[in-house]
């Protein structure tokens, strides 16, 4: 046995020793367990002090402080910010495009290889493309987003190449890559880019909201930053903390919902989830090699839209204060973010959001939050004492596109400013990076922009703060000693069954039950369900590009059957399950052909799905103005206008399934992305389920029986459009709420267990508060 596992031994050495061979990089272990990964071919040599091992990164043969791992973060990102010069520096304040791992051969995240498309070339799957060797070269970009990865194991040797790369360019400043949230139940990451890879699938927002409870949330960041750093990313532009006071906002559903208290929380166990590394991973103050930097987004908050209209397009370019209640809208971030219970103290990174915030600032100014001195430097910075890295929300440097709803540059304020101008203005405002970014031209532009105005000394100085914040982000986590992976390793620990577990268990308990009339959940197995089809009309995705029309099964039929006989005949159906999602509108608030007719554009967003004319909407607008594609347009009002919901069809379901069920109980089971109306069929059904986008087999195992439910409602459920209509942007909990036939409210807090409605501890805590 003993020669066994001694055997074992040695083939698992030889296995490590081929990998760092075929990966060409080398692992050195100090005394005290710091180990030093770095890529021979790179130049970089190993220098001996003390007896310790360190990094000669800038190859000048002395051991200088930014590469002594013993000094902390902000000694060694003071001296190394003092080497650099603008253009490094300059590189450092980009922030990439999204990559795809490897990049799509045309579309959103293309790619070429030797000038290849990937198909047509011989590179692998982890090769770095074209664009990437360069803006990682000439351009000296550090940051990198990631979207679509094709494994865990690819996403690793792709990080290896990186950092081996960059390893050898300049100072050897390692490569931090990011990602947008990646862990949801439905295999997609933020704005369905696709997380790809195998990774272990949660509740996002409004579902982990839904919890009431931030130890689940606290979990999720440990583990999900375990698969973060698995897959060589060092930075996570999340959570998103904005108080989702705006019912018809598109992205409420990323969101913990709109109680100050709960998003407070919630922000603050995601964050301590995240950043936090412990014992022999913790290098200090509870940042290490486990540690992911949180981005939180999007300061000082975008959840008062006006209209439910959003910031990635022209049309959505306001948020509003009817109830003048802006400061509200701080509290995630100050009582949340910035207050941590763990020892990193505070969140990493602040994103600031598209949108103009209406009439805040004192001195009239009326720009987008990056833009704004105010917002940045007087409130974030000297008010509310944050220090972290600032880093602008993607593209606001951009121009925008001929009509309002193009998806381009978001320069919202700044339309009349040439390009180099608008960067100029970000960094005098207090913005550290721009996110993406690729190119340090407008940058340096800026910076010659500066020393006319303030000198020379003046530029360096405010160029090496911004430095110094990235620089700290990327020593804390480690990445200076040892970038490298292993990508066997990453295998194994992405979506491991442990992780799979307990994103399963948290999936189960974001399920609110909100109707059960005669108690006839749970519904035991091997009964017999009827499952309509659902129609899909054709539509376009986040990115413009449009889907074909279909009539298909909305939830793998063979999922059904693990539980349930099926019949797609009613009459023989015990009880029938009718999968749906919230009334969504196609348009978003801006519909093109409207202002082809002669009118504004601007039409209202609908929560219901029937036809919805909105003739109780604002006469004026609060806000309006675009001086590039509608400068005659001074009213962005919708009054009396009408839309229809695009997937209208599921209400017809809906009630077509139960005139065929007749008197058996139907089942409807709603995916919500932002709260909706129940009147126009709760009546008709014995039980509604709702979630924010779990797993099918989460809402079967309730259904079942196999959990119970426990997930309360994060946000209101409006009883119409008229109290939609009449609440406020900027307010919580300011609507008339659904009430249904066994009058159970669908207030804030609100759900079913099998004894009935819930009424414990998490109630008590955040109901109303």
């Amino acid at each position: 046995m003993k020669k066994e596992i001694l055997t074992l031994l040695v083939f698992s050495c030889l296995q490590v020793t081929y990998a760092q061979e075929e990966k060409n990089y080398k692992l050195i272990t100090n005394p005290n367990g710091i180990i030093l990964g770095y890529n021979p071919a790179s130049g970089v040599k190993i220098l001996t002090v003390d007896g310790l091992k360190f990094k000669d990164l800038n190859k000048n043969g002395k051991l200088d402080k930014y590469e002594d791992w013993r000094l902390s973060a902000g000694l060694r990102a003071k001296d190394l910010a003092q080497q650099m010069t603008i253009a490094q520096i300059s590189g450092l304040m980009l922030y990439s495009g999204h990559q795809m791992l490897p990049g799509a051969d045309a579309g959103f995240g293309a790619a070429t290889y030797s000038g290849m498309a990937f198909s047509k070339s011989k590179a692998k799957a982890e090769d770095l493309s074209d664009n990437q060797k360069k803006f990682l070269k000439e351009d000296n970009l550090r940051h990198i987003l990631i979207t679509k990865v094709q494994s865990p194991e690819v996403a690793a040797a792709w990080n290896n190449n990186m950092q081996a790369f960059v390893e050898g360019i300049g100072l050897g400043i390692p490569g931090n890559t990011s990602t947008d949230p990646r862990h949801t139940a439905t295999i997609n990451s933020e704005f369905n880019a696709g997380a790809g890879g195998t990774i272990s699938m949660w509740p996002d927002g409004l579902g982990m909201a839904a919890t009431f409870d931030p130890a689940i949330v606290k979990e999720f960041g440990h583990i999900a930053a375990r698969e973060y750093r698995a897959l060589g990313i060092s930075t996570a532009l999340s959570p998103q903390i904005d108080l989702g006071t705006e019912p018809r906002w598109y992205r409420i559903a990323m969101t913990f919902g709109e109680s100050p208290l709960l998003a407070a929380d919630m922000a603050r166990a995601y964050i301590d989830g995240f950043q936090t590394s412990s014992g022999k991973d913790e290098i200090k103050d509870g940042w290490g090699y486990q540690s992911v930097n949180a981005m939180v987004k999007h300061w000082p908050g975008g959840g008062a839209e006006e209209g439910g209209r959003d910031g990635h397009w022209a049309y959505g370019k306001f948020t509003v204060y009817p109830g003048k209640n802006f400061e509200q809208h701080l509290s995630p971030f100050i009582n949340g973010a910035f207050k941590l219970d763990g020892k990193t103290k505070e969140a990493a990174a602040v994103m600031p959001y598209y949108t103009i915030t209406s009439g805040q600032d004192p001195s009239g100014q009326n720009v987008a939050n990056g833009y704004s001195k105010y917002m940045i430097t007087d409130l974030l910075r000297k008010k509310y004492n944050y220090d972290g890295v600032v880093c602008t929300d993607w593209l606001i440097t951009g121009n925008e596109g001929a009509t309002p709803d193009i998806f381009a540059g978001k320069p919202w304020g700044a339309e009349a400013l040439t390009i180099n101008e608008r960067h100029y203005k970000v960094i005098m405002a207090g913005v550290d990076q721009f996110g993406g970014n690729n190119e340090i031209k407008p940058i340096m532009a800026a910076y010659q922009m500066g020393i006319k105005e303030y000198g020379a000394k003046f530029m360096r100085a405010r160029f090496e703060t911004s430095a110094i914040r990235l620089l700290k982000n990327i020593f804390r986590v480690g990445l200076f000693e040892n970038p490298y992976l292993d990508p066997q390793e990453s295998k194994q620990i992405v979506g491991n069954t442990e992780f799979m577990k307990a994103g399963f268990q948290a999936q189960l308990k974001s399920v609110v039950l909100l109707k059960n009339k005669s108690s006839i959940l749970p519904v035991a197995k091997n009964k017999t369900v009827f499952v309509p089809r659902i129609y899909y009309p054709a539509s376009k995705d986040w990115w413009g590009n449009l889907s074909a029309p279909k009539f298909d099964y909305p939830v793998d039929i063979n999922l059904i059957k693990k539980y349930y006989n099926v019949t797609e005949d009613p009459a023989q159906a015990d009880f029938s399950i009718v999968f749906v999602s919230s009334p969504y509108s196609a348009a978003g608030g801006y519909d093109l052909k409207d202002r082809k007719a002669g009118g504004n554009g601007y039409v209202p967003i609908t929560l219901q799905y029937n036809a919805y004319t909105a003739s109780t909407a604002r006469v004026q607008s609060m806000a309006a103005g675009d001086p590039v594609i509608d400068p005659s347009i001074s009213n962005r009002s919708y009054i009396n206008k009408t839309v229809t919901a695009y997937n209208t069809m599921d209400l017809r379901t809906i009630l077509d399934t139960k005139a065929a069920m007749k008197d058996k109980p139907v089942i409807v089971v709603v995916n919500a992305s932002k709260p909706m109306i129940f009147n126009e069929f709760e009546q008709q059904v014995e039980g509604i389920v709702l979630h924010f986008g779990v797993s099918g087999q989460a809402v079967l195992d309730i259904i079942s029986g196999a959990a119970e439910p426990s997930g309360l409602l994060p946000v209101q459920m409006p009883a119409n459009m008229l109290t939609v209509e009449q609440q406020y942007e900027d307010v919580p909990f300011d609507m008339t709420c659904h009430t249904d036939a066994q009058g159970h409210v669908y207030d804030f807090g609100y759900g079913l267990n099998w004894k009935g409605q819930i009424n414990d501890q998490r109630n008590a805590k955040y109901h109303s508060k």
